[in-house]
């Protein structure tokens, strides 16, 4: 393990130091064996994970104290200065034993802090369950997500008014390359304090992102705004195709690195359906699936407009511009690549992503279950017959798909032979599948199929060969 403290070099202006909840319970649920390894913490036992990640005794080198970490946000739009970590905090960073880069692990549901606003800083059992399955599996998609490490039943009884009350209680420990967010850029700037924003800037370019650093301070801004536009449009690509659909995409959700985090009410489409929401409260879905990438781009100007008593209006203007272009680039690579084929070129690509989309609106065929029959092209056509989706791959709807894909090698990674592509359905994730797995947790105390499903995962990563997208 190498611990490391580099966010306290902000200054106290930048958060506030906490002290954990005191839990009645610590039953260890989950750990990410796979990234305590990478970390140098996959020797832990697990009464001393539990003593780290349930109890929050510092790790040794890091933060003798948590930090909740201060921000604002736009919240469906509307501006919010009364955010910051209100039901977690930055309890401590390390660097990642392959790359050497920093790492931060962040909590959600460890007590109440100054930001609380009322609330009891507590998460249900029910909702650390999701995310754990929702970073795992866009993890094996291939999306670019913090990643769930820890999450320890605490053994309180929570109301809340989205769920079933008394409910069980829960701490969950992420890991991501920051918690610097589009908002707290924001709340300097409406605190229209510009040294604070400046030392903000460069602490970010130095910790996530050395290779923009500029000397003039003016090109430094434009920099990295120009960065930060680039890895969001190729995290809502890979969003777009995975068939993912945040739910809440506020300025405070979004980070610097573009990492996708902070999984509330997620969904993964069950057939293509640019208008399908994931959030209950989202009525006039403005954070459905297909309008994500024009969410992203309304969130970035917000930073720019962040950054104006930094550089040039004309400067961070050009620097936004290279979101769209970028999103359009990104969204063709990342269907060929999770259908495992040989990319062959921008337009090529472009047009076939483009088939896709037109197959699957035309068809309603399962989003997932057809990147899974198309997977590696005519090499595996044979399969498709056997498939429970075959009578759209008989329709006329699939024609020009079909003599799209047999221009399509598949890519020299792609792993066809593998035992995940004997089954005759994939691994999925839609809001029913959870819901069946949480059933018998709440009901029995029964995780057998929070595992299995876990172990599926896993299976159909290694199957599709993903690497870590960092």
């Amino acid at each position: 393990m190498q611990p490391s403290t580099r966010h306290a070099e902000l200054g106290p202006d930048f958060f506030d130091i906490v002290a954990p909840a005191a839990f009645p319970a610590h039953i260890l649920r989950y750990r990410n064996q796979a990234w305590a390894e990478r970390v140098g913490l996959g020797g832990l036992t697990d009464e001393a994970w539990t003593e780290h990640f349930g109890r929050f005794a510092p790790l040794p080198g890091s933060f003798p104290q948590p930090l909740a970490l201060r921000y604002h946000g736009h919240q469906f739009r509307s501006y919010n200065p009364d955010l910051g970590d209100g039901r977690g905090f930055l309890f401590a960073q390390l660097h990642d034993l392959q790359d050497g880069r920093l790492l931060d692990l962040g909590t959600k549901g460890s007590g109440t802090t100054p930001w609380s606003r009322r609330g009891d800083g507590r998460l249900t059992l029910k909702g650390g369950v999701r995310e754990v399955l929702a970073t795992a599996m866009l993890e094996a998609l291939g999306v670019y997500t913090s990643k769930s490490f820890s999450l320890i039943e605490t053994g309180e009884a929570l109301d809340r008014g989205d769920e079933p009350s008394p409910t069980r209680s829960s701490v969950l420990v992420r890991l991501s390359h920051t918690h610097i967010r589009i908002g707290s850029f924001q709340r300097l700037a409406y605190l229209q304090d510009a040294e604070q924003l400046g030392r903000l800037l460069d602490h970010a370019i130095r910790v996530a992102m050395p290779d923009v650093w500029r000397d003039d301070p003016a090109e430094r801004a434009a920099a990295f705004l120009r960065e930060v536009c680039l890895r969001v449009a190729r995290t809502g690509a890979q969003w777009m195709a995975a068939g993912f659909v945040h739910g809440v995409l506020n300025t405070d959700n979004i980070n610097i690195t573009g990492e996708s985090f902070d999984y509330g009410p997620w969904r993964f489409l069950p057939v293509f359906d640019q208008h399908f929401t994931a959030a209950y409260f989202d009525h006039s879905g403005l954070y459905a699936y297909g309008r994500q990438p024009e969410t992203l781009l309304w969130n970035l100007v917000r930073l720019a407009e962040c950054l104006l008593p930094l550089a040039p209006k004309e400067a961070l203007e050009e620097a936004v511009s290279v979101f769209v272009p970028a999103f359009k680039a990104a969204l063709p690579q990342e269907v060929v690549r999770r259908l495992g084929l040989a990319p062959r070129g921008a337009e090529e690509d472009a047009a076939l992503a483009a088939h896709l989309w037109a197959f699957l609106q035309a068809s309603h065929a399962p989003f997932e279950q057809a990147f899974f029959d198309l997977y590696g092209g005519s090499a595996r056509q044979d399969r498709r017959p056997r498939s429970p989706s075959h009578a759209h791959y008989e329709d006329e709807a699939f024609e020009k798909l079909q003599e799209v894909l047999c221009a399509y090698a598949p890519a020299p990674e792609a792993r066809m032979d593998h035992p995940y592509f004997d089954r005759a359905t994939p691994c999925t994730m839609l809001i029913e599948e959870v819901e069946q797995i949480w059933a018998p947790i709440a009901g029995s105390d029964d995780w057998s199929g929070f595992y299995e499903k876990l172990r599926s995962i896993a299976e159909m990563q290694e199957a599709y060969s993903k690497h870590v997208l960092f």
